[in-house]
């Protein structure tokens, strides 16, 4: 490995689907920089988050393991998507060892920037977990609330909130203007400069997400987009990226920079077309185990050793970001845990293909894997009938019978198999009577047996919800003046709908 003087950046954006980039596709071509980015990198054309859900996919990229093994799911109902809001009484468990606090025994200092969705209490304080530095949030930007039922959420500088979204963090619902993502750029380009002037390898996870909604931008990106208010927040994201990496270049570190873009789940389609993204030629979205819920967009850069214009096919996954930055500090895995992640470089560096399975996890279930070109579906559910009788639709204009059910539909005994290569959409499951069928499931099936006989879940975090341990007094409040009444502690199960 390089020199521990090698620096992270991990940007991991909210909810920004397979489509939104031009590189990947998207007809407006508005993402210059992320293409350009990707003309000098390389793009990951099969690259996967852990869940189609934001809180567990965080919690695998960081800790390098499935959200059902670091305890990020819920038994509360079968294959139930869960996550952290103001009320979840879980978090990171101190158990797990999340990458930042590895990488400290290599010197690195670390910052978050953005959402960190780990858990919101005292516990679960991501400076308690590995990172020297913290601006941002612990939940998304919901709101505005009136802080009697619901606080508003606090934004933390370091050990302390500093303010709250819709008070002191403003943001206009009505017109989507906010400044947030500049903020977040200015905090990123201050850190990089900081640990250059005093020579310190560092790791940056810059987590922003104006791509969520409510989406937002600040007023110079508003209107700029043919694709509405979700474009002005896509450039005005790419725009930040491309002030990022000109940084690093003029600094003249960029060459010993590693930078990988992706994000955390698919786009979420019940939002869009004003408040969500595209997942191209993929079925559904965010929620899903289907293509569109958990396949990303992603690109990995460094110049001087990753070749222009690459374009890889290996099968990857968020966690996998874990292993390999461990691997470019120098620093070998935990040897007392599962890991899940596998190490890209030799994806990156040499254009090797590492044959590794996908598994797509909803909940507490494994919905479907992937191994090669193949993926058998041995669940198969968008959402509930009630859910959908309310207006609730993961995949919007792209009902495929029997495949997007809306009751939760058993498949172990003769999964549906696609070719994702003929057939990325999965509109086309093979005949289960094809020797096609018959030879690429004996293959899988031995893939998922060994998966499922060695695998040992993670205590749930995710179950217990209290209104009692909402954001009312974060460490801080006091000096601002901003702490709040909590009402009688009642903890009950959380409920997931899908």
């Amino acid at each position: 490995p390089p020199s521990v003087l090698l620096r992270l950046l991990l940007c991991s954006f909210l909810q920004m689907g397979w489509g939104d980039l031009g590189a990947f596709g998207e007809p407006s071509k508005e993402t210059p920089n992320l293409d350009q980015m990707a003309s000098e990198g390389m793009l990951f054309m099969d690259f996967y988050t852990a869940n189609p859900l934001c809180s567990p996919s965080r919690a695998a990229l960081l800790t390098g393991r499935l959200p059902v093994r670091n305890g990020f799911y819920t038994t509360n109902g079968h294959a139930r998507n869960a996550y952290t809001p103001q009320d979840i009484v879980g978090g990171i468990p101190d158990s797990e060892l999340l990458l930042p606090e590895l990488l400290k025994k290599a010197g690195y200092v670390n910052k978050i920037i953005g959402k960190w969705h780990l858990g919101h209490r005292p516990q679960f304080h991501p400076l308690k977990h590995g990172f020297d530095e913290w601006f941002g949030s612990p939940n998304c930007h919901f709101g505005p609330y009136d802080n009697k039922a619901v606080p508003n959420i606090p934004v933390y500088r370091d050990w302390e909130m500093i303010g709250r979204y819709y008070e002191d963090f403003k943001i206009d619902l009505k017109t989507g203007e906010a400044n947030l993502t500049q903020i977040y750029l200015q905090e990123a380009l201050d850190f990089i400069s900081r640990q250059q002037a005093s020579q310190q390898p560092f790791f940056l996870y810059w987590a922003i997400d104006a791509t969520h909604a409510p989406v937002y931008a600040s007023k110079h990106f508003l209107g700029s987009s043919q694709r509405g208010l979700y474009g002005d927040a896509i450039r005005e994201i790419d725009d930040s990226i491309g002030k990022i990496l000109k940084h690093l270049q003029k600094l003249g570190i960029s060459e010993n920079t590693f930078v990988f873009f992706t994000s955390d789940n698919g786009a979420a389609l019940i939002s869009a077309p004003k408040q969500g993204g595209s997942n191209g030629r993929f079925l559904c979205g965010k929620q899903t185990t289907f293509e569109g819920g958990m396949r990303e967009p992603a690109i990995a850069w460094w110049p001087g050793h990753i070749p222009a214009g690459g374009v890889s096919h290996q099968l990857g996954n968020v966690m996998d970001l874990f292993t390999t930055s461990l691997s470019l500090a120098g620093l070998q895995p935990p040897s007392d845990r599962q890991i899940d992640g596998i190490d890209l470089l030799p994806a990156i560096l040499q254009g090797k293909l590492i044959d590794r399975p996908i598994f797509y996890y909803r909940g507490n279930e494994m919905m479907a894997v992937r191994v090669g070109l193949y993926k058998a579906h041995y669940w198969t559910w968008s959402n509930s009938w009630e859910e959908y009788s309310k207006g609730i639709d993961f995949c919007p204009g792209q009902n495929v019978s029997g495949v997007t059910t809306h009751t939760q539909e058993e498949h172990t005994t003769l999964p549906l198999l696609f070719h994702l290569g003929r057939d990325p959409g999965e509109k086309y499951p093979l005949s289960f009577a094809s020797e096609e069928y018959q030879g690429v499931m004996e293959r899988i099936s031995a893939v998922v047996q060994q998966h499922k006989e060695t695998m040992v879940p993670g205590v749930p975090q995710l179950n217990v919800c209290d209104k009692a341990v909402m954001n009312w007094s974060p460490p801080g409040c006091e000096k601002l003046g901003k702490c709040l009444q909590p009402p009688e502690s009642n903890p009950k199960k959380c409920f997931w709908p899908h």
